[in-house]
């Protein structure tokens, strides 16, 4: 099937802007520089010190199955299936749908949802919406639900975090369409079922595989005609960047908005992908629920802006800034990105920005971890850039 994506207005730097360039910075003195075997180490112990914290951490309740956040409340279900691989379980997070109801049949919904799909291996949880309201899955307090949920399960579960899925059906295929960009970061692939996108950004799809399915007759609020809609959209960003964006798209003829169960195919499908969690592109547009780190990249947290656009890519040693709309990027690094013993180059517009050595410390590793903990991910250094006028 066909691959999708939206394009989105960008806002860059006017032409009048200048540049801090910092060029061949050495890393100051007292800055403990530790080698690669030396941050290894590091990584591994500040990641033990980080699993026991989350451990016993009251927002995380797992003999009771419950996520907590502020007063928000998302209770889950889940089972096994399989033989667990060496790199630990593939996570599919299976949202109900339901939504401006009662709590009675959002409760059902979650009931249904619990036993919907059976991957052939991985841990299958079905987290029940912490509300009743028509937005079950996209409230601003979801992303931090979902971010401790996925920590959770890798602390408590030994899941894999580069093979977490993100899945739904009606009015959680609409929280699929919205969360699968927000929380990009954080997917292996993502399935939307019997959905409606929304005001959902599809151009944030560039590194996560979506797929979506709906009936041919699920024509409430234009569900079946949106999903050809998405497909295109789709197909022309990935024609404009062919190494993101992959995507496949079902309308189920003769079915309405129960598909008969034909949208299970999607499971093998959301299977054979796996998360890079250092892409070498990153096409980052903020939305409704504005979020300051994506992937490498992190941003300062006041100047969040919706429809404030980042893209920004690394090859080799070098780094570059295609658009921007913050006064200040921070890049985390990693062994696994780049050589942290050479100099790493910083470029917008063919302007060299910095040209330096950028150490790995102890307190860069201490840093990351403590904000996120993921094991599948590592980053040792970071360099902030200044991008201020002058």
């Amino acid at each position: 099937m066909k691959q999708l994506i939206i394009i989105l207005t960008s806002l860059s730097l006017a032409t009048s802007c200048q540049f801090q360039k910092q060029s061949k910075v050495k890393p100051a003195a007292d800055v403990n520089h530790l080698t690669q075997s030396e941050a290894r180490q590091a990584i591994i112990t500040t990641r033990a010190k980080r699993k026991k914290s989350l451990l016993t951490q009251g927002q995380i309740a797992w003999s009771d199955k419950t996520i907590s956040q502020g007063d928000a409340q998302m209770r889950f279900s889940y089972e096994s299936f399989g033989t667990i691989p060496e790199n630990g379980h593939s996570l599919y997070i299976s949202m109900h749908g339901g939504g401006a109801m009662t709590a009675a049949v959002n409760d059902q919904q979650w009931e249904n949802q619990k036993h919907l799909y059976q991957p052939t291996e991985g841990i299958y949880l079905a987290p029940r919406a912490p509300g009743n309201t028509w937005d079950l899955w996209h409230i601003a307090v979801i992303d931090t639900l979902m971010e401790q949920l996925i920590q959770a399960c890798e602390v408590n579960l030994n899941i894999n975090p580069n093979k977490v899925y993100i899945m739904g059906y009606s009015a959680g295929g609409d929280g699929c369409y919205q969360l699968a960009p927000r929380l990009a970061d954080h997917w292996a692939a993502a399935a939307m079922m019997a959905g409606h996108p929304g005001d959902a950004l599809a151009s944030n799809l560039r590194n996560v595989p979506f797929t979506l399915w709906v009936g041919a007759n699920d024509s409430a609020y234009n569900r079946n005609k949106l999903v050809p809609i998405w497909d295109k959209t789709l197909d022309q960003l990935q024609s404009a960047d062919p190494e993101g964006y992959i995507h496949d798209a079902h309308v189920v003829a003769d079915k309405g908005h129960w598909m008969d169960r034909e949208d299970r195919a999607a499971i093998p499908w959301l299977a054979q992908f796996t998360r890079n969690p250092y892409p070498h592109r990153i096409v980052w547009t903020q939305d409704n629920t504005p979020r300051a780190t994506r992937y490498w990249v992190q941003l300062p947290t006041a100047e969040l802006t919706q429809g404030g656009e980042t893209i920004v890519s690394y090859c080799g040693q070098t780094i570059t800034i295609e658009k921007y709309f913050t006064s200040k990027i921070t890049f985390w690094l990693s062994d696994a990105m780049l050589d942290l013993d050479k100099p790493i180059k910083v470029i917008y517009q063919g302007k060299v920005l910095f040209d330096a050595l950028i150490p790995r410390t102890q307190q860069a590793i201490e840093q990351r971890i403590n904000q996120y903990y993921d094991t599948a991910e590592s980053y040792s250094a970071k360099c902030t850039i200044d991008l201020k006028k002058g």
